[in-house]
């Protein structure tokens, strides 16, 4: 399974660990579904110009047990419709992780990463070597490969287009 590298500007460290995505939109706003709506609020308390800032292909990244409490998605919706392509972390709270690989949305932890980077810098994530290349600076480190059921999952799109394409082929081999 081969996914392409990303690559992108860091649009935003969250240098805190254990961070909250609910806190992207503001906790009162965890169960707005219009995503016009989230993406008016996005980031607003945090920085309200990120709406103005962030291209298509951009990239977060997070400290350790990134995704930490509830995993609400509309923070994550709101984030991958302005175009971020993934979350690069030291680490996941497993719920978040989860549920974003089963969106479909590449999650890499990469321990070390708010080391290697800083906001604005063009980073590539290069699966193949399993390395983080910040083209700004020349500098790398290495994250942890995704296993291959998580890989095919992002590959597909998501868990449901996933299964989508395994399913009916079981079914004929039956």
């Amino acid at each position: 399974m081969k996914l392409e590298n990303l690559r992108g500007r860091v649009a935003f460290a969250f240098t805190d660990d254990d961070f909250d995505v609910d806190q992207i939109v503001g906790v009162k706003n965890i169960r707005i579904q219009d995503l016009d709506e989230l993406k008016r609020i996005v980031m607003k308390s945090i920085d309200p110009d990120f709406v103005n800032t962030v291209r298509p292909g951009d990239m977060l990244v997070g400290g350790t047990n990134f995704g930490y409490g509830h995993p609400h998605y509309p923070p994550m919706t709101a984030m991958r419709s302005l175009g971020i392509s993934c979350v690069i972390a030291d680490s996941f709270s497993p719920g978040y992780w989860w549920g974003e690989i089963a969106e479909g949305f590449p999650q890499v932890a990469c321990p070390g990463i708010l080391t290697l980077v800083n906001r604005w810098d063009e980073i590539e994530v290069i699966w193949e070597e399993g390395t983080i290349l910040n083209l700004t600076t020349g500098k790398s480190l290495p994250f942890e490969k995704p296993g291959r059921s998580e890989l095919e999952i992002i590959s597909a799109g998501g868990l449901v287009k996933y299964l989508q394409s395994v399913l009916p082929r079981q079914a004929s081999s039956l």
